[in-house]
């Protein structure tokens, strides 16, 4: 029963990893177009000082976009600023330190942002972690669904009044989740979201990522309800050249190296939706999109469940001691 419980995991999410290796080799990758200059506007990046976020966080930078990295390796991020300010001096970005794996770091960081009186208009959940051993936050949630939704869960709603003023209908603020195809082999365990009864790091992440679409999707619906000039979407980057596979198994490790350059994306490729979502004129106003390679794209069908949303949602609320509003 264990074994059938860590093998079934690890072969759904190779499965989604084979399926868009398989993609990736017989499509080019998605491609930027030229974007508006975006002059007084106002960014966070969640994980923004390397790979992909690095990436999304130069480009927003270079088309005028004061943009906040939000990390929690304060020399990384503050040698990332170092980079960017060097291709022009006249790019507006900053470091602030966030450590995802605590609720407490979290309140400090919007704490100090917002005492800072800047407008918000654009939220990159970026950061993440993928099949790490099992650990615990400091909270003493499962280190998968802590950091990558959960942390990101609560840094959405404590910043949402800022998002929600800072845009305008005609030119919203945007919210941006970076999800992953393993979303597509993920099982959401309501009685057990902590792993607690077997744990797989394969699965861990997989929930993980499917939390994050689903929440996204039901952030849209309040938003929409609300009439708020704000959108959220979920981004799926693709399979990308980052030290986010730092933890694959030996074998995988050894597979996947021949493959990095004919098959997997660079960082600067991974980023290009993101920054699309975040910025694109023809992303305005528009919600509840699951995109991959700059298209709209089904995601899987748990995720248009409202009764699921709505259900981890509320359950999202009271682990992280927020109302459910």
């Amino acid at each position: 029963m264990w074994l059938l419980a860590v093998f079934l995991p690890l072969m759904r999410v190779y499965l989604c990893g084979i399926k868009v290796l398989i993609y990736q080799l017989l499509n080019r990758s998605f491609t930027l177009p030229v974007l508006p200059k975006q002059n007084g506007r106002v960014a966070i990046v969640t994980g923004g000082a390397r790979g992909m976020g690095f990436e999304t966080t130069r480009h927003l930078a270079s088309l005028g976009m004061h943009v906040i990295i939000a990390g929690n390796e304060e020399d990384e991020g503050l040698e990332a600023v170092k980079k960017i300010q060097k291709a022009d001096g006249e790019r507006k970005v900053e470091f602030l330190f966030l450590d995802l794996a605590s609720l407490r770091s979290i309140r400090q960081f919007v704490q100090k942002f917002k005492a800072r009186g800047l407008p918000l208009h654009v939220l990159i959940n970026n950061a993440g972690i993928m099949l790490v051993p099992e650990r615990k936050t400091a909270d003493g949630f499962e280190f998968h669904f802590g950091i990558n939704y959960l942390g990101h869960f609560l840094l959405t709603n404590l910043l949402l009044d800022t998002l929600k003023k800072s845009g305008k209908h005609g030119r919203g603020s945007r919210v941006v989740n970076m999800a992953s195809a393993t979303h597509y082999g993920g099982v959401l365990k309501m009685d057990d979201l902590q792993c607690r009864v077997s744990y797989s790091a394969h699965g861990a992440y997989a929930q993980s990522k499917l939390a994050l679409v689903l929440f996204t999707y039901h952030l849209q619906k309040k938003l929409e309800a609300g009439g708020f000039p704000v959108t959220a979407n979920a981004v799926d980057p693709g399979m990308v050249d980052t030290a986010l596979y730092d933890f694959l198994s030996g074998p995988a490790k050894v597979a996947k190296k021949p493959f990095n350059k004919l098959l997997f994306r660079t960082p600067a490729e991974g980023a290009s939706t993101a920054i699309h979502a975040a910025v694109a004129p023809e992303m305005e106003g528009v919600g509840s999109c699951y995109i991959y390679n700059g298209e709209n794209r089904p995601s899987a069908d748990v995720t248009y469940e409202a009764d699921v949303q709505a259900a981890l949602w509320k359950r999202s609320c009271a682990l992280v001691g927020i109302q459910d509003a």
